[in-house]
């Protein structure tokens, strides 16, 4: 193991991730009493320019009047991008008037560090032109080339960056990739179209301490195909993937829980490596296979989401 180590900046349990049209304060309202463990109120693609300003409004509305904590939730906002001239209005009134409510704040289109960075300072010179006690953090979308070609020294901004989410369909515009298809497989490609970039962003994510958080499937009359998709995901290291749909929520959930089997048989292998270690052993078998400390961490990282989950209920 390198002497350079960077562990988890912020644990949050993330498995569903429901997007919300801040401009319809229905959707708001039905969200804090679903069963996603995220929900971000969103200011950017979701919500047409004429709709910006009221949309923001709503924002601050539902973050004050509403215990997203006490309801089991951790809830953000997603600006405008840094291009536009809604990004600073959003984060002034957001912060100035719900700082104290509002978990995080999700950064669309990130290509450069610089990007957090602005939007770091705007957060901390408003925290303690407040005096807030809270901290909010910052979420970072990688949905561009330019973003994807920098994912490395994106992960390595420090301050409040604690997550990097995977955006499918700006990613595709910005590459020029030959689909409209939002997440799901490409009948013209063999394999997993998006399976190199995300495993790019989830090494950038795991070496810096940040959490992986795969992005939308738009056909949610497709649940197997969401699903699918979800799992690949999980596999590459995501632990949570964003629902565009109420119905999507309990597939997420359920795709990224580790089935009460798996959670047994990690503490089985916690179990019998401490014996091993009692006995002097650097290694132990479980069930005719080879353990040993590899499997330790494997087998703590299902139990740290079981607890995570355990803790929700």
């Amino acid at each position: 193991m390198s002497h350079t180590l960077h562990p988890l900046r912020k644990q949050r349990l993330q498995r569903s991730e429901l997007a919300v049209p801040a401009s319809n304060v229905t959707m708001i309202e039905k969200a804090a009493e679903g069963l996603a463990d995220y929900v971000f109120l969103d200011l950017e693609d979701a919500v047409a320019p004429p709709e910006k300003e009221q949309a923001r409004k709503n924002a601050i509305e539902a973050l004050n009047d509403i215990d997203w904590a006490a309801k089991g939730k951790t809830v953000s906002v997603r600006i405008n991008g840094l291009d536009t001239h809604y990004m600073y209005r959003d984060v002034v009134d957001v912060m100035e008037q719900a700082g104290d409510r509002v978990h995080t704040l999700l950064v669309p289109k990130v290509g450069v560090p610089a990007d957090l960075y602005m939007v770091d300072a705007m957060v901390n010179q408003i925290e303690q032109g407040r005096g807030l006690t809270t901290r909010v953090g910052l979420e970072a979308l990688i949905e561009t080339a330019l973003g994807m070609a920098n994912v490395d020294a994106v992960a390595q901004f420090g301050g409040r960056l604690e997550a990097l989410h995977f955006g499918v369909a700006d990613y595709a515009a910005s590459m020029r990739a030959r689909t409209t298809n939002i997440g799901g497989l490409n009948p013209d490609y063999p394999g997993d179209q998006w399976h190199a970039s995300i495993t790019r962003m989830v090494i950038a994510c795991r070496a810096y301490g940040l959490r992986a958080i795969d992005g939308p499937f738009g056909d949610f009359s497709d649940p197997e195909g969401y699903k699918d998709g979800a799992k690949r995901a999980a596999a590459l290291g995501c632990e949570g993937k964003w629902a565009i749909h109420p119905s999507q929520i309990a597939l997420a959930n359920e795709v990224f829980s580790p089935p009460e089997t798996e959670v047994t048989k990690a503490e089985r292998i916690i179990e019998e490596l401490k014996a091993a270690e009692a006995a002097g052993k650097g290694a132990a078998s479980l069930d005719g296979k080879m353990i040993d400390a590899a499997s330790e961490k494997m087998a703590r990282n299902v139990i740290d989401v079981a607890k995570a989950i355990a803790a929700k209920v």
